[in-house]
This record gives C-alpha cells, sequence and structure tokens, in this order.
C-alpha cells in the first residue's frame, strides 16, 4: 500500500545575488509503500535534503505534489517525524524530558510524562540513562535520544536526514543494527538520506539513486538481501557495482574535457 507519493515534483530557488536560478530538483516522481525503509542516495548536493524537505512540509515544491497517507504535504505534520543530522537537544533537560518535550508542550503532567517516555527510551537502548544530560553521553546515544523523540509522536512516517554522519564506523555500524531494529518494532516507514553507498544498502528495502544537481531519480532499486546483511557477500556487491555505476558521472562532452579535471565528484 503506497503510503507517501511524490509526483512530477521540480524545486527551483531564486538566487538573488547572482540574478540567477537554480534547479535543485528536477521532475522526480517516487512511491514509498508502508512500512518500508527508502534510503535516498546521491552525491552531495543533488537535492536529496530538498526532498526529504519537502516529505516533511519545510520546504514546498514549485511544480508538481508531494502527497503523504492519501493528503497533499501543507506543511509539517504529526504524521511526519524528522531526526536530524544533528539531535538538537536541549542541553540544560535530561534524556527522558527530551524525548517528552513536545508533550511538555501539550501541558501533559511531569508522571504522565515519564510514563509515556519509558517505552521509547528503552526501545532505542537509553535504559539506565533516563536522567543523564546529554553533554553525558556519547554521539551515537543523542542520536537515540533523538529518534527516541520522533517515535514518541508515533508517526506513520519518519524522515532521518543523514542522522549518522558525524559518527565513527563502528558506532554507525551499531546505530545500523539498531535502527532496522526500531523500524520493525515500530512498524513505521522510514525515508533516510544518504551519500554511503554501504549504509544505503544495510538498512533500505528500496534505495533510491539521485543524479547530480539538478536531482533526479536515476533508478529505483529494491534490495532483496537477508538481514543482518552481510557486506562482503557476492549479491551486496553486485548491488554496490550497480549503484556505482549509477552514480558515475554522465561521459563529458569534449569541449568540456578540459574543465573536467578541476571538478570531483562525491559519492
Amino acid at each position: 500500500m503506497t503510503l507517501i507519493t511524490v509526483d512530477k515534483v521540480s524545486r527551483i530557488y531564486d538566487d538573488r545575488q547572482r540574478k540567477t536560478q537554480v534547479t535543485a530538483l528536477d521532475n522526480v516522481s517516487l512511491t514509498v509503500g508502508r512500512n518500508e525503509f527508502l534510503c535516498l542516495l546521491g552525491p552531495s548536493g543533488c537535492g536529496k535534503s530538498t526532498l526529504l524537505n519537502m516529505i516533511a512540509g519545510f520546504d514546498m515544491p514549485t511544480q508538481g505534489t508531494v502527497n503523504v497517507g492519501g493528503q497533499v504535504v501543507q506543511g509539517p505534520g504529526a504524521d511526519r517525524g524528522v531526526v536530524f543530522q544533528q539531535p538538537n537537544l536541549m542541553p540544560w533537560l535530561p534524556v527522558w524530558e527530551n524525548v517528552a518535550f513536545h508533550l511538555k508542550m501539550q501541558n501533559m503532567g511531569k508522571a504522565l510524562r515519564r510514563e509515556r517516555v519509558q517505552r521509547f527510551i528503552e526501545m532505542v537502548g537509553l535504559k539506565g540513562f533516563e536522567n543523564h544530560f546529554p553533554s553525558e553521553l556519547s554521539g551515537g546515544m543523542n542520536q537515540r535520544v533523538g529518534i527516541a523523540r520522533a517515535l514518541l509522536m508515533n508517526p506513520e512516517v519518519i524522515l532521518m536526514d543523514e542522522p549518522f554522519g558525524a559518527l565513527d564506523e563502528q558506532t554507525k555500524m551499531d546505530m545500523h543494527a539498531e535502527l532496522v531494529r526500531i523500524w520493525r518494532e515500530s512498524k513505521s516507514t522510514i525515508v533516510f538520506v544518504t551519500h554511503g553507498i554501504d549504509e544505503s544498502l544495510a538498512l533500505g528495502t528500496h534505495v533510491a539513486v539521485m543524479s547530480a544537481r539538478p536531482g533526479r531519480i536515476r533508478e529505483l532499486i529494491p534490495i532483496e538481501l537477508d538481514r543482518p546483511r552481510d557486506p562482503t557477500s557476492a549479491v551486496f556487491n553486485d548491488y554496490k557495482r550497480h549503484i556505482l555505476s549509477l552514480l558515475r558521472p554522465e561521459a563529458p562532452r569534449p569541449e568540456a574535457i578540459n574543465l573536467s579535471h578541476n571538478e570531483s565528484h562525491h559519492v
């Protein structure tokens, strides 16, 4: 069952300083089914975060529509939880109060808030750290607080913008395993922005490979790998080679060859 539909979406920004227009996304169409885990993968600056922000309702398409749960997205909503690159925690509040913050905004009493958040604290593996402050936790643990805060709202969709980008490789792998477990337990639908091929293959039920700006969907790939996923397996590496071939820049025109030496392409 389709939960998210991106239909012929383009996003054009006015660059007032240079008096030009920048096309961030060009004619993007995409569907995400309920309980899927979609990874948006592409080079830096290809519009992945722009697309995520439009699903979140933080930004609007110049053309086309974004639809979540049968409704056209016209702004942020409780049906979509967002986990950012930085967890944006309040340093003066302990873990449980950071998780429960939006319940406080609803004037829910302290005892009820404390009771309500415990399930989500345990779901992200932070039992025993309820009264710790963000400065006392590692980067990975702080990201878990951000995930718990998003889950508490019981959203249909969780949108994640490179949440593990600042973590070391070992912590990142641990967080991948945790996130897959949380996704299964919460039965949510996740859209996850990354520029890491291995990360997309470790996590996704589907990977949408995007082109360099202006962002387009090169291919939407269903990932049929058993979990936990083995990055050394032949099938994993077959997917990886295919994605690498999609991410390679298209061959330059003859007159552009001299310029290509000065450009770098980040995967």
